[in-house]
């Protein structure tokens, strides 16, 4: 990490940055949309070395990782024809803080809790992305059965502490939420009510037959 004190290299990155933006403030080039660029990657680039120089500091993930996905809007909105409100943005920033907690659970099991953010906030994006058209019955089925999948996950996904089983209550509450409005936003549920009902009695009446049998 010596580089970071390196007054030569910081030295030359002021210099370039600055001759960038002189270039965007004449209207030359988009200098300025490379440099903004180029420094959150570096930074972004940063965090996620202390943590490969030192894994105890899993930490620096979640900023390393958020760097970088700013990085990724700043370049591919000023560089990416349409990019800018296409509603790709919300995805690449929510989707790169989804990520950053997954790189936590990834680096150490015993951080099960950022299985957590990372459902909800990658659940989030989802929708923002496909929110377009939709009503808000079915935004938020989709929600809900999100964050149910995530509870899930808390619970199937390896754990050195202790098993979750606890998680399986709100993944199957929301998860049953989630999938009665996506069902009532479709209007399933004149279809639904009828079904279950004759199941209901089907059942009923096996297992009294069963039980006359025995």
């Amino acid at each position: 990490m010596k580089y970071l004190t390196s007054r030569l290299l910081w030295g030359i990155i002021f210099i370039i940055g600055g001759v960038l933006l002189l270039l965007d403030t004449f209207n030359i080039f988009q200098g300025g949309a490379l440099f903004w660029t180029i420094a959150t990657a570096v930074v972004g680039i940063l965090f996620i070395t202390m943590y490969i120089n030192n894994h105890a500091q899993w930490w620096a993930l979640i900023p390393g990782t958020i760097f970088l996905a700013i990085a990724a809007i700043i370049g591919l909105g000023a560089f990416l024809p349409g990019f800018q409100g296409s509603g790709w943005e919300g995805l690449v920033i929510l989707g790169g803080i989804a990520l950053s907690f997954v790189f936590v659970y990834l680096a150490s099991r015993i951080n099960w809790w950022a299985i957590i953010p990372a459902g909800i906030l990658a659940t989030v994006a989802i929708v923002s992305l496909i929110d377009v058209g939709l009503n808000g019955t079915t935004s938020g089925g989709i929600l809900l059965l999100g964050f149910g999948i995530t509870f899930a996950l808390v619970a199937i996904l390896p754990n050195p502490i202790r098993r979750m089983d606890w998680a399986w209550i709100p993944a199957a509450i929301l998860a049953a939420i989630g999938i009665v409005l996506l069902i009532a936003a479709e209007n399933l549920i004149i279809y639904i009510w009828p079904l279950a009902l004759i199941l209901l009695g089907i059942w009923f009446i096996a297992r009294s037959a069963i039980r006359r049998q025995k």
